[in-house]
């Protein structure tokens, strides 16, 4: 008797932070799943079908849809998490987390985007956002990592929307006093591991087979 399984889809955007949070997690977990790189001004259909909220990521599994982040992160690792992501706290990482996907993603939206947002003021919501850049700086300037001499669940969480935030006014961010968190970020976007989940794939299309990732 053979048994076959269905390998996992993952729905993915290349720039998007959430979709790279879902690929970091899976890189690192070592699964495997096909990746259809999607366009989403021309969302494809099978995607609409497996979560009608239309966002990436989404994973779809044999008898299960994932289609918020956080979610998939924690799929792939509580899998296999060969270099220890969820061994700090997982509350203290979930409500840090919850920090930079809330008021801080609030912020960053309405400081790069301010024209998409009616009154918005920019630097109003780039000082929101150093609220929690301070939060981080302070952390950062204790250890290397955000939890400690290893990198976690929190830092691959929290680290794509820095990297968007520092990319809104490069200037500024160049000599904002925040030289901890700009060392990290650094680190990641230097990285061999950024690099390989910021690979490009041609988009998606319905009835192809998608891409093998990692």
């Amino acid at each position: 008797m053979t048994v076959t399984t269905v390998c996992p889809i993952l729905y993915s955007f290349r720039r998007c932070p959430y979709a790279m949070r879902a690929r970091l997690a899976i890189k690192v977990s070592g699964q495997s799943v096909e990746l259809r790189e999607v366009v989403l001004r021309d969302k494809p259909q099978a995607m609409l079908e497996a979560s009608p909220k239309g966002t990436v990521p989404v994973l779809v599994l044999e008898n299960q849809v994932i289609d918020e982040s956080l979610d998939v992160m924690l799929w792939a690792l509580e899998g296999q998490d060969p270099e220890g992501w969820l061994t700090p706290d997982r509350d203290d990482m979930l409500g840090l987390i919850a920090e930079c996907d809330g008021p801080f993603k609030h912020h960053l939206d309405r400081f790069k985007y301010a024209t998409r947002y009616a009154d918005a003021d920019p630097l109003e919501h780039r000082a929101g956002a150093e609220v929690f850049l301070s939060r981080l700086e302070a952390r950062l300037a204790q250890n290397p990592w955000l939890f400690g001499e290893k990198a976690s669940l929190a830092d691959y969480a929290i680290l794509p929307f820095i990297r968007q935030f520092s990319g809104a006014s490069k200037g500024w961010w160049e000599s904002a006093p925040y030289p901890n968190v700009r060392r990290w970020l650094d680190g990641f976007t230097d990285s061999a591991f950024f690099r390989s989940i910021m690979k490009k794939y041609p988009q998606w299309q319905e009835g192809t087979a998608g891409e093998r990732f990692p």
